[in-house]
This record gives structure tokens, C-alpha cells and sequence, in this order.
């Protein structure tokens, strides 16, 4: 569904991505993992038009981005920060956004507005929101209008943990519904029972990107924390381990 074919973004002298080639294909849960400054959400941006890439190309469903929104339609986005107009109420932004996409009542996924009972604040202008409400705000408006892309940044950052646990039951279930998912986040346990692929950037470099059970086959590892900290530390893979048992063996009998 999203190809991208050798991205590079430089912002002055600092240079953010560097030669991003990857294909998103629907039915997948690709966590976009990395440490601060890797260049996740400069690649998220530039998915959804909001950062234009210095080179290369971004097609969403065969479609090149360059110039049409329309593609945007195809996605929901929960930012890992939401702005959102102060003075206006929550049941207003959800109206705005409802008439701005011109789809009706009937067609609309409230599965998060009844889930984190936002009916219940609608009359609630959005500066008087606490950061976790503002989540739940931001998470209803990325699943409400049944998009087959789902483009999610830092999604439980702010959440207490029942309200995680919602998000993360509504990921699943837009999970099964074949959409393709794209997650960033730095608490890798939430992660767990929802990746099936696994993107690592650092520096603005892809370093790897493969599904989650190849990853734990070479780590040797079942939890994504550990999986992704064995390979920061550069430690040895189980292939590789095992290859040098054999090599020791081998060194031994020859002695």
C-alpha cells in the first residue's frame, strides 16, 4: 500500500534520512523503532505530505503523493502530540472533521469515542483538557473514519493503562481487518502481541527491516525489548552464536 523508494531528507546541514527504500504492504503492524533523532517522525511526515523529501519517492497505493492530497483519505493519524484549536469544543472538532471528510453519521468508527467515553466531555473546550484526555481525543479522530492506513505516533504516551489497554485492543481489531498499521513508540512492551514487522532506524538509516519472527529466531528472543536490545548492544545473533560453536569444535577435533 505505501512504497518508498530512496528517501533522502537534509534540513540545513543535518542530514535526517538517508536513502529509505521500503515497501508497506496491507495486513502488516510495522513498529517503527529507533532512538530520538533516528528520523522516525520526519519519515511518518513525509508519508503523509507534511515534510517534502529532498529526493526520491513516496506512492500510496501506486499513487505518487507528490501534489495530490487526495491520497489522505486513505489514512488516519494520531499525532504524538495533538493541536487542536483551544476554544473550540471536543463534540466540535469531531463534528468539523466529520463535515470537512463529508461522511455520514452512519459510516463513522466510535468505537474509541464510546470506548474512552468522550461523549461524556463534548461540551468541554480542548484547552481545559489534561495530555492523556488529549490522547484519547487524538486516538478516536485516527480510527474514526475506518481508513485502511493507520499511522500511529507514540499512541499510549500519556495514557493510563486501562485506557492503553483499549487502544490496544482497537489496534488488534483493526488488525484483522487486514489494514496496514504503522506504529511508532518507545515503550516496546505495548508492542508485543501487535507487530508483525519490525523497522529500525538510526541516524536516518535503515538498519534493518523484517518480520517479527525472523527477529526473534536471530535473537533468540520472544520479547520485542529484549530482541531490540540485544542488537544495540551488538550483541551476537543465535545463528552466529551457534556458527561459532561449531567453528570451536571443528578448531578442537583439527587440534
Amino acid at each position: 500500500m505505501i512504497r518508498i523508494e530512496n528517501i533522502y531528507k537534509r534540513f540545513r546541514k543535518l542530514q535526517v534520512l538517508e536513502d529509505i527504500s521500503a515497501t508497506f504492504s496491507r495486513g502488516q503492524v510495522i513498529s517503527l523503532i529507533g532512538p530520538n533523532g533516528s528520523g522516525k517522525t520526519t519519515l511518518i511526515k513525509s508519508i503523509l505530505g507534511m515534510v517534502r523529501p529532498n529526493c526520491g519517492k513516496i506512492l500510496v497505493d501506486d499513487q505518487l503523493i507528490n501534489g495530490d492530497p487526495s491520497y489522505r483519505e486513505k489514512i488516519g493519524y494520531m499525532p504524538q502530540i495533538g493541536r487542536y484549536p483551544d476554544n473550540m469544543k471536543v463534540g466540535q472538532l469531531f463534528q468539523m472533521l466529520q463535515n470537512i471528510r463529508n461522511i455520514p453519521d452512519i459510516k463513522l468508527d466510535k468505537a474509541l469515542v464510546v470506548g474512552f467515553e468522550l461523549e461524556k466531555i463534548f461540551q468541554k473546550p480542548m484547552r481545559t483538557l489534561s495530555g492523556g484526555t488529549r490522547q484519547k481525543v487524538s486516538a478516536a479522530i485516527a480510527f474514526l473514519f475506518d481508513s485502511p492506513i493507520l499511522i500511529l505516533d507514540e499512541p499510549t504516551a500519556g495514557l493510563d493503562p486501562l485506557a492503553s489497554e483499549i487502544l490496544k485492543e482497537k489496534i488488534l481489531t483493526e488488525k484483522k481487518k487486514n489494514k496496514l498499521i504503522l506504529i511508532t513508540s518507545h515503550i516496546l512492551s505495548d508492542l508485543d502481541e501487535i507487530t508483525t514487522h519490525i523497522m529500525y532506524m538510526q541516524e536516518g538509516r535503515m538498519q534493518f527491516f523484517k518480520d517479527i519472527e525472523t527477529l526473534q529466531e536471530e535473537t533468540g528472543e520472544l520479547r520485542l525489548g529484549k530482541a531490540i536490545a540485544k542488537i544495540m548492544r551488538g550483541e551476537p545473533s543465535s545463528s552466529e552464536w551457534i556458527g561459532k560453536m561449531l567453528e570451536i569444535k571443528t578448531d578442537d577435533k583439527n587440534y
